[in-house]
């Protein structure tokens, strides 16, 4: 049976009608299994895995408040809240996230 479509409001970027995913604060891997989740737009989603390590994430941005007040999250909410709900934009890893080790 395939997985069902969530639609709903990003928590991040607070647009509306738009595919939610679950987001560990945590990461899983960082024992998050059982900590708080967000649901975020699947762009939302994405930039915060190719800015930032499960390390990063876990130790300084594990909440929303702290992932808005980075400066390229800051960024690129400003960017995606202007764009059409349907829009998925292509995600790479930025530059210096590119040659850390995971």
């Amino acid at each position: 049976m395939a997985k069902q479509k969530q639609m709903g409001k990003c928590e991040l970027c607070c647009r509306d009608d738009v595919e939610v995913t679950i987001h560990h604060l945590t990461p899983k891997e960082l024992g998050g299994t059982f900590m708080p989740t967000a649901k975020l737009c699947i762009p939302c989603h994405k930039q915060i895995h190719a800015l930032f390590t499960n390390e990063e994430l876990a130790a300084s941005l594990n909440t929303i408040e702290l992932l808005r007040m980075h400066p390229d999250i800051h960024k690129f909410l400003k960017w995606i809240k202007k764009q059409p709900s349907t829009r998925l934009p292509k995600i790479s890893k930025s530059n210096g996230r590119k040659h850390k080790k995971r």
